[in-house]
């Protein structure tokens, strides 16, 4: 699929990651819808990308929140032709620690917002690209979500993280048989340490201790280079129910 006119959906996209695929989107020539819930920064970010982009007040968890961005975008545009979802959130927490089990909450927050928002953004834009007329691939939409390498190789105190993360790994397949009949294709990364507002609040000893677990490039990956593997996945035809690790050939330690 061509990212020229094209209108692509990302979510988390007021910083990091998301931010990125937004630069690299409309750089090609293609408009964003930014889904966030940082106004001020993703006001600020849709402001300098121009007519290319616009800002929606988004909580992927919540259908009407979600459903009024979709119309926003459909209204700004005339149509969706990818979503890729970059929201996410890492509470950090043991099963059982010294103060007692985990809170409940805190692992249900990360369950609605990585993996059902990730699903309920897919649902609701689904229908849209259906829509679609297709390109002469029969091609008529992309979706790219985001898990990480904590899905395969979790932490501990990863555990309501690593579970969100698989859960989008374990949907990526089956998704993307289903959408096969429309003309629609699903693929996941799986980022390992990137150099996002997440990480840049470590302290330099911290971050020099994870970078040592890289084997190369021993540095934390550039959202930039996430933004590179989102451009080739919508434009190269083939890849389809994959799930590509971005992470320098590391494997997580188990703490």
């Amino acid at each position: 699929m061509e990212i020229r006119n094209n209108t692509f959906i990302i979510t988390g996209a007021a910083s990091g990651l998301g931010e990125a695929a937004a630069r690299n989107i409309v750089a090609e020539g293609g408009n964003v819808a930014v889904f966030d819930v940082a106004d001020d920064a993703g006001k600020s970010l849709a402001e300098e990308l121009g007519k290319a982009a616009i800002y929606c007040h988004t909580d992927v968890g919540d259908e009407d929140s979600t459903a009024n961005g979709i119309q926003q975008t459909i209204d700004a545009f005339g149509a969706i032709h990818g979503v890729i979802n970059c929201a996410g959130i890492a509470p950090g927490a043991r099963v059982v620690g010294k103060k007692g089990p985990m809170p409940l909450e805190k692992f249900t927050a990360a369950i609605r917002i990585n993996l059902t928002g990730t699903f309920n953004v897919i649902r609701l834009a689904a229908g849209h690209m259906i829509a679609n007329t297709p390109n002469g691939d029969g091609e008529r939409g992309v979706v790219i979500n985001t898990a990480s390498v904590a899905a395969f190789e979790g932490q501990i105190g990863q555990v309501a993280y690593a579970a969100s993360k698989a859960g989008i790994v374990g949907m990526t397949l089956p998704m993307a048989r289903e959408f096969a009949e429309h003309g629609i294709r699903v693929n996941t990364i799986a980022p390992g340490l990137f150099d996002t507002p997440m990480f840049a609040s470590f302290s330099e000893a911290v971050r020099e201790s994870l970078q040592k677990q890289l084997p190369f490039p021993s540095r934390f990956g550039k959202p930039s280079e996430y933004a590179l593997l989102v451009k080739s996945i919508i434009e190269n035809p083939l890849l389809n129910g994959e799930t590509i690790r971005l992470d320098s050939a590391m494997r997580m330690q188990a703490r």
